[in-house]
This record gives structure tokens, sequence and C-alpha cells, in this order.
């Protein structure tokens, strides 16, 4: 029998009740509906031919892609945008010798490299505060304190109130903060570090929130190009940085908040109108297209509801604490180039405002797709059994942590030669993302029943990189037109991605933990069975794909 014909008036048969005269009582469903008069009113709406032709599915994927886009976008848009707003009180102290020939800029009105004595707008026209270098690195880590609070917190509010909510409410919140930072700004630099603080709480729910709903919604053979939508946030940084060297050249730094903050809100009403926790509560979605998805979701995920998440094991686990270490490697330099790439393309490649923009945001852009390439790579190695998959991960990481530290050394003795530099920088941003092969996806190898919750605790402790990378490096760079200091930021950056890469290289595996199992295993037979078992359920480029989530 094909799924057409066990298909009874847009429900499977397991929802279904039949009584001896053909008529359908509900007997049970997975949706959160209180009333046969609700579930019947979705039904007619599923069943008008008004309805939209656009897969549910398809359209929760553009949810989810361009959500992680405006997140990214309200979180680094200040990144940029401080260039502008702080006064560069110590410009002058270090002449340095390629200054008195004049600033190098690129004209990107032309198709050259010119070397003029016009002087460079590089936003400082804008510029407002005298925060020193300190000041200015605890306005850009005070996101991320919460940010690391709240990851638990996201996992356990979406088990309560659901993906919908959550993932709206922290939407909302960090749009309002948004709007809110030109006002803050101008008060109190402590102000501005409060609402900062508080769009990181909200943001940090994003992550565990979206990764509640997928399955729910996403077959196993369908989960890997849907963990592709958490790559917004590439484009979301990507597309931040050349909006804001504009929207900063044409008028200001204050508009670039309200651009952002502007567009997190509507973003906010059409998640409202559009997203659903379940196929079932979704009022639109195709009697076909639910009959597919309630048919086809693992039955491994259905097995695994409500049971006890094993946090002592989890906490106690390491392989999981290796996958926490070596990521905050990777996220130190990472955010070396997130955070403080627009201030080195000002003070020491002497970008004017839009072209810093271009420069810092492309090779991010690019990340999105490179990210792709590396798992599907990954993906070849594993079904050719080339390598086991644990070397494959290992190998995979040290791409991601090991040459882009190494490159970010490089940089800082390269000085001002410009396109060496851009190439250089670009390789490393774009080599970064071999982690979505490598560490990250061991998330999902260690754990497929408990990767959220494994999510959580690594995340935990590899985003503290996130708040303590900018304060060490304001720390360091008191001069920002000083190269010397840039060359130690570098050096520390290289550094703590090389060491912590060495933890995971010693402790880090692939291997199914045995606390993963639903029940317990009796032996070790009984446990490679279930392994096999699963491996033939969940594509390996899926499970090197849905790691791709934990990057921020």
């Amino acid at each position: 029998m094909d799924s057409e014909e066990k298909f009874v008036n847009g429900f499977t048969s397991n929802n279904l009740q039949f009584a001896k005269n053909g008529a359908v009582k509900i007997v049970k469903t997975s949706s959160s509906l209180s009333t046969e008069e609700e579930f019947d009113s979705n039904n007619k709406r599923r069943m008008n031919p008004n309805s939209f032709d656009i897969p549910a599915r398809l359209v929760l994927y553009f949810l989810s892609w361009s959500g992680f886009l405006v997140s990214f976008m309200m979180r680094n848009d200040i990144n940029f945008a401080i260039v502008a707003m702080v006064r560069s009180s110590n410009a002058t102290n270090i002449p340095d010798p390629d200054d008195l020939k004049g600033n190098s800029s690129l004209n990107f009105n032309s198709t050259i490299v010119t070397t003029t004595h016009i002087p460079v707008l590089n936003g400082e026209e804008w510029a407002e505060f005298d925060w020193d270098s300190s000041i200015s690195s605890w306005i850009l880590s005070s996101f991320y304190w919460m940010y690391v609070v709240s990851q638990v917190v996201g996992g356990v509010a979406t088990q309560y109130f659901g993906t919908k909510a959550v993932f709206g409410f922290s939407q909302l919140v960090t749009a309002l903060g948004s709007l809110c930072i030109p006002i803050a700004a101008s008060t109190s630099w402590k102000l501005l570090i409060l609402v900062r603080s508080i769009q990181g709480f909200a943001s940090g729910l994003t992550w565990p929130a979206m990764y509640q709903i997928v399955g729910a919604w996403y077959p196993p053979n369908e989960r890997s190009r849907f963990m592709s939508s958490f790559q917004g946030f590439s484009f979301g940084i990507g597309l931040t940085y050349p909006l804001c060297g504009f929207i900063i050249y044409n008028f200001g730094w204050r508009p670039v908040f309200y651009t952002t903050g502007s567009i997190g809100v509507l973003w906010c009403i059409m998640w409202y109108f559009l997203a659903f926790n379940t196929p079932a509560e979704h009022p639109r979605i195709s009697p076909k297209e639910l009959e597919y998805i309630e048919l086809n979701v693992s039955s491994e995920i259905k097995e695994n509801q409500g049971r006890t998440i094993p946090w002592k094991s989890i906490f106690t686990s390491i392989p999981a604490w290796s996958i926490g270490i070596t990521t905050f490697g990777r996220i130190w330099v990472h955010y070396t180039f997130i955070m403080n790439g627009p201030s080195f393309m000002k003070n020491i490649l002497n970008f004017d405002i839009q072209a810093n923009g271009i420069i810092s945001g492309l090779p991010f852009i690019g990340s999105y797709f490179s990210s792709v390439l590396f798992c599907y790579i990954a993906d070849v190695l594993v079904r050719n059994d080339v390598l086991s998959l644990t070397n494959i991960r290992k190998i995979m990481t040290a791409a991601s942590q090991i040459i882009p530290g190494l490159l970010i050394l490089l940089v800082g003795y390269m000085g001002k030669e410009i396109v060496s530099v851009i190439i250089i920088w670009s390789i490393g941003i774009v080599l970064i993302t071999a982690a979505y092969a490598g560490a990250m996806a061991c998330i999902v190898d260690l754990s497929p029943n408990f990767a959220g919750p494994v999510l959580a605790f690594a995340q935990t402790i590899h985003m503290s990189a996130s708040f303590l990378s900018p304060l060490v490096n304001g720390a360091i760079l008191q001069n920002q037109k000083d190269l010397s200091q840039w060359k130690t930021c570098f050096l520390v950056s290289s550094i703590v991605a090389v060491l912590t890469y060495i933890v995971f290289q010693i402790f880090g595996t692939a291997k199914v933990q045995k606390w993963n199992y639903v029940r317990e295993v009796q032996d070790e037979t009984e446990r490679e069975i279930l392994d096999q078992s699963i491996s033939s359920r969940v594509p390996s480029d899926q499970r090197m794909k849905n790691g791709s989530l934990i990057d921020t």
C-alpha cells in the first residue's frame, strides 16, 4: 500500500480510528489542539484549494535562514559601527612611514588600487565618544556575557513554550535593543553595556530553540539540507558590514541600529504568521505533506521523547569536553576576525568606511559556500571508507584551527601589503568553516539522541571565548595604529587556536557514547548493532552538517 492509500481526510492512520459506520474519530494527534472543533477548523483550511502551494517545510527553511541572518545583523552591527562612533585620540601618536607618502585605499569606483594624498573617509567624522580601548572592548564583549548563560535556559524554555514563542521572543527583544542603542550610547557607555547584555541573553535562546524544531518537521534524509539554513548567519555577517559602511558613509552611525532593529521587528511579524511548532499545528500545510512527515519522522526521535537527559554523563564526558575546549580556540580566532577586523582595516590598512565594509564582509559570505564544500568532501571520504570518521573529524578540525591560527599570525608580519593581507585574511575566514565537518559534527556523532543538551554544554564552554577574546585583545590594542600591538594580538589568537586543538587531537572521538541509547545496552555486540542502525538512518553528511548550527 502506498502513502496515498494510507492517507484519509488529510491524516495518517495512526491518528484516526474508523467506526463501523465509516466515520472518523480522533484518537491521538501530535498537535497541541485541545478540541475537535479546532482540529476540524484546521483540517478545513488544509483542504482549502486556496491554501499555500509552497511546502511548509520550505517556508520553515526560509524562516530559519532569514532568522539567523537577521539575528547576526543585530549582533554584529556594533562591531563595525563602533569604528565610526569612537574618536581615535591616539591616532597620531606613532607616525607610520607609509602615511608620509599618502593614504593607501581601494577605490571601488575604478579598477585599480590608487595612492592619494586625499584624506580617507574612515567614518571618524561621525565620531562622538572618547572611549578608550578598554571601554570599547567591554562594550563589544558585553553581548556574550549573558549569551553564554542563556544557552541552557533556551533549551529548557523551548521544552515548555515551543520554538515559535522562544525564537520569536528572542528576535523581538534583540531588535528592540538595537533600536535603543543610539539613545543608550549617548546617555552612558554603561547603559549601552546593559542593553547589549540584554540582547545577548535574548539572542542566546535562538540556537537551542531552532534546534528543537528539527526533529518534528524533518525526516532524517532531509535534516542535513535544513541544517544548512543555520548558515544564514554567515550571510548576516557578510551583508552587515557593507551595509553599515554604506549607511555610515552617507548618514552616520545612528541609522545603522535603526535599520537593523527595524528589519528585526519586521521579521518577527513574518515569523508570527508563518511559523508553527509542529506540522499538525500548521493550518495551511497540505494533507500530502503532513502525511509524508508523519510517516517518515525518525522513530528514534519519538522513542526518545520524554526521557530524562543524562546531564551527569554529559558533564563527565571527556569527548564532550574536548569538543568544547577545542572549539573555544576556534571561536577565539573567529571573533578576532569578526570583532577586530574592521578596526584593523581602518587603522592599519587605512581603508575608507565603505571599502572597509566590503572587505570585512565578503569573506563571510564565501564561508557559507565553503562550509557546504567541506561537508561534501568529508562525506565523500566517509562513503568511500578512506579514513575512519574520527580521523576525518580531526583533520577537518585541524584545517579549521591550526591553519587559520598560523595565517592570522602571518597577517601581522605582512604590514601594509594590502593585496596579500586581504587574500590571507579571506583564506583564514573561509578555512574556519571546515569545523562544521570536524569537531562541530561530533556533537551529533557522540549522541544523536541528546545532541541538543550536548550542544548546550559545549556551547557554554566555547562561547566564553566570544567575550574573553575582545577583552584580551582590547587590553593589548591600546594604540590601534601601532602594528606591533596587532602582531601581539594575532600571536595570542594563534597560540590559543593551536593549543586547544591538541586537546581534541588526543581526546576527541566520533564514537557514539553509551549514554546515548534510549535503554540500557546489554553488551558490546548489541551496541555495535545499534551504532550501525543509527548510521544507516542518519546519513553522514547530515551528521556533519548538523554541527554547523554550533558555530555561534
